[in-house]
C-alpha cells in the first residue's frame, strides 16, 4: 500500500504537499550552492538565505505552520544527498534528539552528544511529539532512488524501545514516500522511518528541516538554522 495521495498527517503521521516547493525551488537551490554534496548529510547553520523560505509565512515554512501554527520556526536543518558516491541504507528508527546552542543540565534532557560541532540532546519525548519534520525534494525520488519508508501510524506509539522498533514497524503498514522534484513531505517527528540504498543511484538532494513552536525550558535554546 504505497499510494501517497491518501496519506493523512494526523492518522498516518505523514502527508505530501505536491509541488509546494516549486514557487521557491530556484531560490532554495541558489541558497544551497557551495554546500558540500559529497557527504551523506550536511548540517546547516547560519545560512541567512534560508530564513525567509523557512519562516512560518515562507514557501517552505508555511507547510510546517499548517500543523504547528504561526509560532512555528525551524530548529535544525540537514541537506542529504544520495548519489553513486554516497549511497547508504537506514534501518528503522525514531529521531530522538534536538539541537541546542549550548549544553545545560535540565531535568528530563539527556543523554548529550556532539554532531558536526553542534550540541544534541534527547528531550522528553512529548516535546518531539509536538514537532514536525519536513523534507523538501530538489530531485525526483522514484522507487529506485531510495525513497523514505514510514511505518504508518507509528507516531502515536510513543517512545518505542530500541529492541521493539522492528517489530513495531512490522505491525504497521509500510508506506513508500515517492516524490517528484518540487514536492514537500511533512512528517510527525517521532514517526518510525527507514530507507534502502538506491538501486540506481543518482542525485537525490533533500533538505530536511525540523520545526517546533515552543521555547525550551531551563535556559536551553534551540540552535536554529
Amino acid at each position: 500500500m504505497n499510494d501517497r495521495s491518501n496519506l493523512d498527517f494526523a492518522i498516518d503521521g505523514a502527508q505530501i504537499f505536491k509541488g509546494a516547493l516549486m514557487p521557491c525551488k530556484a531560490e532554495l537551490e541558489a541558497a544551497l550552492v557551495g554546500l558540500p554534496l559529497g557527504e551523506a548529510g550536511t548540517r546547516i547553520r547560519n545560512l541567512g538565505e534560508l530564513y525567509p523560505l523557512l519562516a512560518s509565512d515562507g514557501c517552505i515554512g508555511a507547510v510546517a505552520a499548517s500543523v504547528l501554527g504561526k509560532q512555528s520556526k525551524p530548529v535544525r536543518a540537514i541537506l542529504f544527498n544520495k548519489s553513486s558516491e554516497t549511497n547508504w541504507s537506514l534501518a528503522w528508527h525514531q529521531d530522538r534528539t534536538i539541537c541546542v546552542k549550548e549544553k545545560r543540565q535540565v531535568h528530563g534532557f539527556g543523554p548529550w552528544t556532539v554532531k558536526g560541532g553542534m550540541h544534541h540532546v534527547a528531550p522528553p519525548f512529548d516535546l518531539l511529539e509536538r514537532m514536525v519534520t519536513l523534507r523538501a525534494h530538489l530531485d525526483d525520488v522514484p522507487a529506485s532512488n531510495a525513497p523514505l519508508l514510514i511505518a504508518s501510524g507509528s507516531h502515536t506509539r510513543g517512545l518505542i524501545p530500541v529492541g521493539e522498533v522492528n517489530a513495531t514497524a512490522k505491525d504497521c503498514v509500510t508506506r513508500t514516500c515517492l516524490a517528484e522534484a518540487g514536492d514537500i513531505w511533512l512528517y510527525s517527528t517521532p514517526i518510525l522511518h527507514a530507507s534502502d540504498a538506491a538501486e540506481k543511484p543518482s542525485s537525490r538532494r533533500v533538505l530536511q528541516v525540523d520545526f517546533a513552536a515552543e521555547p525550551l525550558p531551563g535556559g536551553l535554546e534551540w540552535l536554529g538554522v
